[in-house]
């Protein structure tokens, strides 16, 4: 590659104002082979021996974008300044009480202080109207409260903190969720959040049967008996608790609500929650209720997400020729490396609460994924909506999956398997039990060093690094557009964006007719959108950040079809996006505006 990496002046600029180190006019990265090098420095420093060996091996796999770490790793490793390396976390679960919700306040500007986005669950919050006895008050509910969470989000952007990313979430039966559903109807109402609602496999059940819904809330201890009641897993119980029922709606029109709200205005999303628990690794352990801003790592209580991604398109060889091939091999080899920094990076981070820490340490939970896959398909020939794509794509995550997987049993046997690990039960899990024979059998017989492995996030603004590369698992969504981009003086900017594989295209080609594989967005369904997330997800133990575009003139009926199939796949999450006035826009082509919920400017890069 030449000595100038860049081939796009805004992957310059995002590299020179979020990842170059400085120290106000003292320039300490002159290149980004210095970003590179300080990265690998930093987390070969953890290593017991053969420092300059590893640091060496971690640069290779930096150097030309082959694997890129998380934003806030490049940002923030070897600097010396006290942030942390994560990227985002779930915070505490929230009592419901006022030293409760303001300790949770104070939690989260802490988290977001040091760069880290932050994901809560607000159904621990008791609706609004119900009776607090103790203090003789009435509750104003759970979605009162996120506003003042938006508050001190904007407020902490306004003393020049990195900008922050926000999750809520509540579950489908809390007496507030048509409230949560309807929030965002306003555009000038939790913009700093995105919303999803946990939907439950009972609660899919009775739409699919039109049945009455039940809403309810915990009882408290010693409360009348004079009201109906049932028994109801709960966020933040480890087991049923005894729940009052407020009241009941139809399932079908309580689904039909949020699917006209995402419908129109592009939130809330659906978290299938307990799919995610019943594929959690650490089921014997956690009761997951929220996730990271942007989907792909669901967590528990203080759980943090250590992201990273290799970039496919640096493994195509002669692309767009009849010998146009994938170098697998080359990824894995990339995956056992980015494996092994991935786990350094525990223990290099600080972290903005010692329960977060904890959490971190116990698990070493790390998220591995890909991104530039649509432009990796588009330079070997194949169109993302068609079977031999999918099958690639599939083919590429399972390597990905299996390597890391087999690089974590390699850890654990020289430095020891995670904390939290009970072997017998970790065997008993649904995802390890969809893996090789061969590696359950090392796992019986040696461990893990880390709970999970992969993910497929976002990746917003490490592929535009990455001089415009796709992101994540998405296709194109158009190849030349117009990006606004948030400066660091709160100022927007536009930059015009060619498409890493039509740049490549061109440098080879010039002009004349693209071949087939060009296809964006417009030329997708949402089927195809579905079927390429279905063929990843039996590889990704934690979850998949996606975003389904949807036409200006798709059919409501069509539209709400969309989740259902989401749900009978086997997805984790679904997040659509249709144009709309509600949520603006960031890049603009063609007169369409872009999804707002995992791009860079909500993302918690």
């Amino acid at each position: 590659m030449a000595d100038d990496p860049f081939i796009t002046e805004i992957s310059r600029h995002i590299w020179d104002s979020k990842y170059r180190f400085r120290d106000g006019d003292v320039v300490h990265d002159e290149t980004i082979d210095d970003t590179w090098r300080r990265i690998a420095r930093t987390l070969a420093g953890v290593e017991k021996d053969n420092w300059s060996r590893w640091e060496q091996v971690f640069y290779e796999a930096l150097r030309d974008f082959r694997f890129l770490p998380g934003g806030r790793i490049q940002a923030g490793a070897g600097t010396g300044r006290r942030v942390t390396l994560f990227n985002c976390f779930v915070m505490g679960t929230i009592e419901d009480s006022m030293d409760g919700i303001f300790d949770g306040l104070k939690e989260g500007a802490l988290t977001m202080q040091q760069g880290g986005g932050v994901g809560y669950d607000f159904s621990t919050l008791r609706p609004q109207g119900a009776q607090a006895k103790s203090v003789g008050t009435v509750a104003s509910g759970p979605v009162s409260f996120m506003q003042i969470w938006d508050a001190m989000c904007a407020t902490l952007l306004s003393t020049g903190a990195r900008r922050g990313a926000m999750m809520a979430t509540l579950r489908c039966d809390h007496p507030d969720i048509e409230a949560f559903i309807d929030a965002k109807r306003d555009s000038r109402v939790l913009r700093h959040f995105n919303l999803s609602v946990l939907v439950t496999d009972a609660f899919m059940d009775a739409v699919r049967r039109d049945d009455d819904w039940a809403l309810v809330f915990p009882a408290e201890d010693g409360a009348s008996p004079n009201f109906e009641t049932v028994q109801r897993a709960w966020s933040g119980q480890s087991a049923p608790v005894r729940c009052r029922v407020y009241r009941h709606v139809r399932a079908r029109a309580l689904w039909d609500r949020l699917m006209r709200a995402t419908y129109e205005y592009a939130e809330p999303g659906v978290l299938f929650i307990d799919r995610i628990n019943q594929l959690n690794n650490l089921w014997y352990r956690e009761q997951i209720s929220s996730s990271n801003p942007c989907g792909e790592i669901p967590l528990p209580p203080y759980g943090a997400c250590d992201l990273g991604s290799l970039n496919l398109t640096a493994f195509v060889h002669e692309p767009f020729s009849a010998r146009a091939r994938l170098d697998l091999d080359g990824v894995r080899s990339t995956a056992a490396v980015a494996a092994r920094m991935m786990d350094n990076v525990i223990d290099a981070s600080l972290f903005p609460l010692e329960k977060q820490a904890e959490q971190a340490r116990g698990t070493r939970r790390i998220g591995l994924g890909l991104t530039g896959l649509a432009d990796t398909l588009i330079m070997l020939g194949l169109r993302y909506d068609e079977e031999p794509a999918r099958q690639l794509a599939a083919d590429i995550m399972q390597a990905i999956c299996h390597t890391a997987y087999r690089t974590s049993i390699a850890l654990a046997r020289e430095k020891g398997v995670f904390p939290f690990f009970e072997r017998e039960k970790h065997l008993q899990g649904k995802f390890i039990q969809s893996l090789p024979h061969d590696i359950q059998n090392d796992i019986a017989r040696h461990g893990l060093r880390n709970s999970h492995l992969t993910a497929i996030a976002p990746t917003g603004t490490i592929s535009l690094l990455a001089n415009n590369i796709s992101s994540g698992l998405e296709p194109v969504y158009q190849f030349s557009l117009t990006r606004r981009v948030l400066e660091l003086d709160g100022r927007y900017t536009e930059h015009p964006l060619t498409d890493y594989a039509l740049h490549r295209w061109r440098e080879q080609h010039g002009g004349g007719k693209l071949p087939a594989a060009f296809v964006d967005t417009r030329a997708l369904t949402p089927a195809a959108h579905l079927d390429m997330q279905a063929a990843l997800q039996p590889f990704v133990d934690n979850s998949i950040s996606k975003t389904i575009n949807v036409p200006r003139d798709y059919r409501f009926e069509d539209f709400k079809e969309i989740y259902a199939q989401a749900n009978g796949l086997g997805l984790k999450g679904c997040t659509t996006f249709r144009p709309n006035p509600v949520t603006g826009e960031v890049l603009r082509g063609e007169g369409e505006s872009a999804p707002h919920c995992c791009t860079v400017e909500r993302e918690a890069d």
